[in-house]
């Protein structure tokens, strides 16, 4: 079956992976064109893209489970939805600071400062900044591919901050940030499991 599934990926190219991943920001738009979004369309347009670019970090991370465990080999989208991501958390960034804020830097600073959800927005999107700068062939070459690896680690971390980050904003215990929370420690659990099992194997035979 996974062969079957792995042929027909392979048939899809790049570029509909981007104008998929589009579509939502087309709906936004859309929707804040028509007074889809609320009484107060700038808070809601902040929130969905932030929401959508943590979705689409989630996905990223999903692929390498899903390659070792149900062998869907899916690595070859997975520089297109990272970027993806970027390019909406950039967004949610771009609507607080130009459209929620009006580029009153006292005031940004203040809150970058003061408002724990926002320090760790901006965290995270510091960290993801060197990711997207070095999604591509030329500086994979350079950086050397362990080196590079190693870097884009980070999107553990990335992706940690960004759900503590929506847990915050929404205040109280919703369900759908501890949803996420508990969504992207099983997949860090995953990812820690073989170099756990490895050491543990190691430590026996030793």
């Amino acid at each position: 079956m996974s062969a079957f599934v792995n042929k027909h990926l392979r048939a899809i190219p790049i570029w509909l992976v981007y104008g998929a991943g589009l579509l939502p920001l087309a709906w936004l738009v859309w929707r804040l064109l028509s007074g889809g979004l609320g009484v107060d369309p700038v808070r809601a347009l902040e929130a969905e893209l932030g929401q959508t670019g943590l979705k689409l970090i989630v996905l990223g991370l999903i692929i390498s489970p899903l390659q070792r465990y149900a062998n869907l080999r899916l690595i070859r989208f997975r520089r297109a939805i990272g970027l993806l991501a970027f390019f909406y958390v950039t967004l949610h960034m771009l609507t607080w600071l130009l459209l929620d804020m009006q580029l009153l830097w006292g005031q940004i600073w203040k809150d970058i400062l003061k408002r724990p959800y926002i320090t760790l927005g901006m965290a995270g999107f510091a960290i993801m900044l060197p990711l997207a700068l070095t999604s591509n062939d030329r500086i994979i070459r350079r950086m050397g591919a362990a080196a590079w690896r190693r870097l884009h680690r980070l999107v553990y971390p990335v992706a940690l901050v960004g759900a503590l980050h929506y847990f915050l904003v929404v205040k109280g215990w919703q369900p759908e940030p501890i949803v996420y929370l508990a969504v992207i420690l099983g997949l860090l659990g995953l990812r820690l499991l073989p170099a756990m099992k490895m050491r543990r194997a190691l430590a026996d035979s030793g």
